[in-house]
């Protein structure tokens, strides 16, 4: 019973914890000193950006829309490294795959509680 009671409850940390993801990705090319294009910089500042914006979105009210598009962000991030090439070497792409990985739980997590 208090798996389910878990599931239903809104978690206002996970709400922190997307925007400092956002805010993390976003900073990721400079903090890594990976700055190997300008596409991919970008990349990550927007994304980052947009993690940052729907994190804030759920914390406010939480709603399936913005599950789902921070799902998409996730998978997109993990996606990036292939994409824009950076896939080979680096810290740059452990970090976006960890990013991703955290991003798209929390994403999965937040399905559960926002209902059909």
């Amino acid at each position: 019973m208090k798996s389910v009671r878990f599931f239903g409850v809104h978690r206002n940390w996970e709400g922190w914890l997307g925007m400092l993801l956002g805010i993390a990705t976003s900073l990721s090319p400079w903090i890594s000193g990976q700055m190997d294009s300008q596409s991919m910089m970008f990349n990550a500042f927007v994304v980052g950006l947009m993690l940052f914006m729907f994190a804030q979105f759920e914390a406010a009210n939480l709603h399936r829309w913005q599950e789902g598009c921070l799902l998409l962000l996730g998978v997109w991030l993990g996606a990036s490294p292939f994409i824009f090439g950076y896939s080979g070497a680096g810290p740059l792409r452990d970090w976006h795959f960890a990013f991703a990985a955290i991003t798209i739980v929390l994403a999965l997590s937040g399905f559960s509680r926002t209902g059909i």
